[in-house]
């Protein structure tokens, strides 16, 4: 079922991708980085993308041109994320308003939104559901692991997803369909591939275990990565002795967000980076896409 899909606020593409897989048809992306758009434009091919501000109140004319059945998107999320302020009034959750003005505009038949936990009890959420309601979609609310998708890697994540007339709720029964009964580990995904038992990932403070093992999942891709300090000081609940640990190269981080190992990483060190721990892990994506598909054909 090839639906033609446009992304907003594209990245580095794991929606893209997730969906193309999952047998939608992209049609165009968007997104408001320059870094971004070079990077999704070195591995997408056949259709455009476009770097553009989406809070521009001109963007719905051009995006209804490519006659999208679904859009879908992740808007900025630093605002809602704990790795932010979480500080709605800072500017960034104005673009989740920009998302529901433009769906609601152009009136696909579906949408997909994404982002992290945090928002769904956003006054933002509340205020973009209720456009969305107006515009005569039914809504789907989840927070999804994507361990339990197929991705080694536990990162939660929020989906939004519209019908146009249907019940809220429509798409829970399907979403639940596919999960994994356990958690993806680091090993069931890349088995002895990566050389290693343990590697270390540098935390947000040292009250947090930093190494971790092949026989667990990988902890949340953040947009940074950092090497082993000097003066680390070692965690209770670290997986195994520092001594000898390697951080995850870039493009392993990128191969844990499911991404292919073919994937182009274009672009400096720290934008690739950023580009990549925003990213929505692409098995993540596709069972979502999946989902939504199959609500569709039943």
């Amino acid at each position: 079922m090839e639906l033609r899909t446009v992304d907003l606020f594209a990245g580095g593409g794991g929606l893209s991708l997730g969906f193309a897989n999952a047998g939608c048809k992209i049609v165009a992306a968007y997104d408001g980085w320059d870094k971004a758009v070079d990077l999704y434009a070195a591995n997408f091919h056949g259709h455009p993308i476009f770097l553009r501000d989406l809070s521009d109140k001109n963007s719905p004319s051009e995006i209804k041109k490519f006659n999208p059945q679904i859009i879908i998107g992740g808007p900025p999320c630093q605002d809602f994320s704990s790795a932010g302020k979480r500080d709605e009034a800072r500017g960034k959750a104005d673009l989740t308003i920009s998302f529901a003005e433009i769906v609601c505009t152009v009136h696909p038949q579906y949408f997909v939104m994404e982002n992290v936990p945090l928002a769904l009890n956003s006054k933002t959420l509340a205020e973009a559901r209720k456009v969305f309601s107006k515009s005569g979609y039914g809504i789907t609310a989840k927070v999804l692991d994507a361990s339990y998708c197929g991705v080694p890697q536990k990162r939660k994540r929020l989906f939004v997803i519209g019908a146009v007339g249907a019940k809220d709720g429509f798409l829970e029964s399907f979403l639940a369909d596919g999960l994994t009964t356990k958690k993806t580990t680091m090993r069931d995904y890349f088995g002895k591939s990566l050389g290693v038992e343990h590697y270390y990932r540098h935390p947000r403070s040292y009250s947090r275990r930093g190494v971790f093992g092949m026989d667990e999942p990988s902890p949340t891709v953040r947009g940074v990565n950092r090497p082993v300090p000097k003066g680390y000081p070692g965690h209770p609940g670290d997986a195994a002795k520092i001594h000898g640990l390697r951080p995850l190269t870039t493009r392993e981080r990128s191969m844990v967000q499911t991404f292919p190992k073919s994937f182009k990483l274009v672009g400096g060190a720290t934008n690739v980076e950023q580009i990549i721990g925003n990213a929505v892990p692409v098995k993540l994506a596709e069972h979502v896409a999946k989902s939504l598909l199959a609500y569709i054909k039943k």
